[in-house]
């Protein structure tokens, strides 16, 4: 076949031929995309016009709800509109944007999971040294830090990407520009060069996961040794967004800590849920591919993650409602 790399386009993958369901997939995403603007928008202006949130724990939220939106607007708009105008071209150019972003995004956000991890976890573990080791300029640091290693790996992903010559058509087998659905239409073998890298990011994902799991268990061994109610208070006080303080407080110790674990699991559970489905996507094997396995994997790393992270970071936090109903009140001394 003949050689491709100086498309100008590419062909993304169409949901449904039927203008009914095209408009139908239109309505579906116009509702979850706004649904993650108006949870990720509440906790962004909650966090940034009251004071009292002016904390490192709610910093990092700050920075994980800016994430949350760039990824899920990343993608989304761009399906809603080719579902709407019934089309399925995206330019060369909107397509380098994407996989850059979306890289961006995923790389910087799962930094920022762990830099969370390690502020509960000395918050909980070490709460002398906290004040300490996460001033305002260490958790500016950090931050920078997260964002910055999401650039660097964007940058390298990106590159290594689009530097392949193209010979397999230019359809993507996915609604969204995606690294391993354009590693399937190059026509070198320079390409496995991007899968070693990949690999080699996987593993790094997997060996920081475990860091994350670690921290929690510290956390989870903590609070099981808090016998007395100012114990617990002082827990949960710090481990926001995760546990409930006053109505913990009201309850026997071990319906206590059922609480703290029923809090604090299902964080555990999107961040695990995110990076499974993203490591699957990027390294399963050929012979399990298709398109509507594609689909849903990619439905479940990129919009389910940015929809949850509000409520489980802020239904269950007293502190973060407050100020959430005063934004929408405009009750801001």
């Amino acid at each position: 076949m003949p050689n491709i790399s100086s498309v100008s386009e590419f062909f993304l993958l169409a949901f449904a031929d039927k203008r009914e369901l095209q408009l139908l997939h239109f309505v579906l995403f116009l509702g979850i995309y706004l649904a993650a603007l108006l949870g990720n928008g509440l906790i962004l202006t909650a966090v940034a016009c009251d004071h009292c949130l002016h904390t490192p724990t709610y910093f990092f939220l700050l920075n994980l709800t800016l994430l949350d939106l760039g990824s899920i607007s990343t993608t989304l708009p761009k399906a809603m509109a080719n579902s709407l105008w019934d089309t399925r071209v995206i330019s060369y150019e909107g397509c380098v944007a994407q996989v850059f972003f979306l890289v961006v995004f995923f790389g910087s956000e799962y930094s920022l999971l762990i830099t969370m991890a390690y502020d509960r976890y000395v918050a909980i573990c070490h709460p002398l040294y906290y004040g300490s080791l996460l001033g305002s300029r260490a958790c500016a640091q950090m931050a920078a830090g997260a964002w910055g290693s999401g650039f660097l790996n964007a940058v390298l992903h990106t590159a290594s990407t689009f530097y392949l010559p193209l010979c397999q058509a230019n359809a993507v087998d996915q609604f969204f520009c995606e690294i391993p659905q354009i590693l399937k239409l190059s026509c070198s073998d320079a390409y496995l060069r991007e899968g070693r890298l990949i690999m080699f990011s996987a593993s790094l994902t997997i060996v920081c996961f475990v860091f994350i799991v670690v921290s929690y268990v510290q956390i989870f061994r903590a609070v099981l040794r808090m016998p007395s109610e100012q114990g617990w208070h002082k827990a949960f006080s710090m481990c926001l967004p995760h546990l409930i303080f006053r109505a913990v407080l009201r309850i026997p110790s071990q319906q206590g800590r059922q609480k703290a674990f029923s809090t604090c699991l299902p964080h555990l559970a999107v961040v695990s849920l995110f990076l499974s489905t993203i490591i699957f996507a990027h390294l399963k094997p050929p012979s399990i591919s298709s398109s509507s396995l594609d689909v849903v994997l990619a439905f479940l790393y990129l919009v389910v993650p940015p929809v949850m992270n509000p409520f489980i970071y802020s239904m269950r936090n007293k502190e973060i409602k407050v100020a959430m109903w005063k934004v929408m009140t405009g009750c801001f001394s």
